[in-house]
């Protein structure tokens, strides 16, 4: 007899996190199922040429979870699309995520199987799930269409509880105040509604597998860290304005707990109970380091001399952190630092309206007509540097998580100037010309470590990432950064204050499960297996995850 199973995805909630309030006594649920059943953490990797390296990108993430492969695989590396016939880069926050046509959804089980599955995120609808698909309801932007199978189901579901209030709207706006208030109040009415949809659909049948997300763990690790924990920089500012009402990343993630409390009182009550997060979250580092510093970095060692953004001086105690930024937007923050060494108009650029700050400068593009456009990707400093990218040997590529550099290359680009024998070359510059950045706040370095990703420049297999080198930071967040190279920059006002960590987590409890176990080393593709393992269904010989269960349910060696 089959045994049912509730999944339930926790969108980027930190294991680190999590331990630390459960250990304080808070999110009681996730502390119950975690001792009544069995606990551990996921080590996110992937394979770039034959190298195993940490990877905290969440849509491949989502998807390994999905398909239980990896992105070697599945080809399937970020949203973000460069085309080298034009210098085009394409990020649709609703079609660019992955296509499942190569590899399905692990829960598309067909006939055998009663699947629901609730906003999944960067999933697809599948003709082999037999039950029911609901996506893009909610979540913390799911590349995914507002669609569902059947197709009344969406609109029924929007007419009875309203639409999300949430989806595409979360931008971690930390400085403002209207939009702190209203990120907690939204958050609460989602998660509060999401509860109540799922308990909706667990009681219409009995399903085999009931798999759901709560994206609202993400868009608060992204927007409320700074209010929350002490290894932001601007904790010590920001926390001050929390009063008596106490820590506000805190009261979301109980309010989740909660959530997940009432679901399971709604699930049969021999249920495999599992939650999940398949990655974490801390101090944000990426969002300055991969869309600010490094398309400025590589903007300076192809132009030697030259600055887009105002150069500081290395080796001078910098100013503080920018607390109280005087644009309100990030693109407009950083736009403020463009270079002008006529102090006059210096003054002009950080105070004046912004109709008249709409031309680019230094062949760089103005962030003001890309977002009044909506421009896809108009907001990240990286996209202002595109019109110089046809006449840099190298150039950073937007993006969301690790750095990515891209190779201007001959025969490859459309106006590629690196030659392919001088790529190895370029390549191993470029790394340590990488290696040699420190923070401009404490001299530690900043570069963990550089990747290629093509064995050979001339590789044209479809399934390699964009990026010809990539660059994973060290979980050391800053606003100032110094080359010997090519000099200072910043400080750079923070954009949204939680940036992604390679770990997640997974807890599961149920029948045969032993309480207070711990498991193995594993991986975002071992979930799929373990879920279909619980379920009694076949594993695909296809997956590069394993199961973390054993059919009796004793640890896997």
């Amino acid at each position: 007899m089959k045994t049912p199973v509730i999944a339930i995805g926790l969108d980027a909630a930190d294991p680190l996190l999590l331990e630390k309030w459960m250990s304080q006594g808070h999110l009681k649920t996730l502390n119950k199922i975690r001792q009544q059943g069995i606990y551990g953490r996921l080590n996110n990797t992937v394979n770039y040429n034959n190298k195993t390296v940490e990877f905290s990108s969440t849509e491949p993430l989502w998807v390994m979870f999905s398909t239980g492969c990896l992105p070697d695989k599945t080809g399937f590396w970020d949203t973000i699309k460069f085309y080298p016939e034009n210098y085009k880069v394409v990020c649709d926050k609703i079609y660019s995520g992955y296509d499942y046509k190569e590899y399905n959804p692990f829960y598309a089980l067909g006939n055998d199987y009663r699947v629901a599955a609730f906003d999944v995120p960067v999933s697809a609808l599948s003709d082999q799930i037999n039950g029911l698909q609901i996506l893009g309801w909610g979540g913390h932007y799911p590349f995914v269409p507002s669609h569902s199978q059947p197709p009344e189901l969406l609109p029924n579901i929007i007419a009875q509880y309203g639409k999300n209030p949430v989806l595409h709207k979360d931008n971690g706006r930390w400085w403002d105040p209207v939009y702190f208030k209203w990120i907690q109040e939204a958050l609460k009415t989602s998660i509060s509604t999401r509860s109540e949809i799922c308990r909706d659909l667990l009681q219409r049948e009995p399903w085999d597998l009931f798999v759901t997300a709560f994206g609202e763990t993400h868009s608060a690790g992204h927007d409320l860290w700074d209010r929350s924990q002490p290894d932001h920089q601007l904790y010590p500012y920001q926390s001050k304005k929390n009063g008596k009402a106490g820590d506000p990343m805190l009261k979301i993630f109980e309010a989740v707990d909660d959530a997940i409390a009432k679901i399971i009182a709604a699930a049969p009550k021999d249920a495999y109970i599992l939650c999940f997060a398949v990655h974490g979250m801390a101090a944000n580092v990426t969002d300055l380091m991969s869309m600010m510093f490094l398309p400025e970095l590589l903007y300076r060692y192809n132009f030697p001399g030259k600055y887009a953004i105002t150069p500081s001086k290395i080796g001078v105690t910098p100013p503080p952190p920018v607390t109280r930024p005087i644009r309100n937007s990030w693109p407009g923050e950083v736009w403020r630092q463009i270079y002008e060494p006529n102090p006059i108009k210096q003054l002009f650029n950080t105070w004046t309206h912004k109709a008249f700050l709409q031309s680019g400068q230094h062949g760089l593009l103005s962030p003001y007509p890309l977002m009044k456009h909506r421009v896809q990707l108009g907001w990240m400093p990286a996209t202002l540097y595109t019109p110089l990218w046809p006449k840099m040997k190298a150039f950073a590529l937007p993006a969301f998580a690790d750095g990515h550099i891209r190779i201007n290359l001959k025969g490859r680009e459309r106006d590629g100037i690196v030659e392919p024998s001088e790529y190895d070359a370029l390549c191993d510059n470029l790394t340590d010309f990488l290696y040699r950045l420190t923070d401009g706040r404490t001299g530690e370095p900043l570069v963990k470590q550089v990747v290629r990703t093509h064995n050979v420049a001339t590789d044209d297999n479809p399934k390699l990432p964009d990026a010809d080198l990539v660059v994973v930071w060290h979980e050391c967040p800053t606003d100032v950064v110094d080359s010997p190279d090519v000099g200072r920059i910043g400080p750079i006002t923070y954009n949204r204050p939680g940036g992604h960590r390679a770990r997640g987590f997974l807890m599961a409890s149920g029948p045969g499960i032993t309480p207070g176990s711990s498991l193995p080393e594993a991986h975002p593709v071992d979930i799929a297996p373990t879920i279909l393992t619980l379920m009694g269904a076949p594993i695909p010989d296809y997956f590069d995850g394993k199961s973390l269960l054993s059919p009796t349910l004793s640890i896997s060696a």
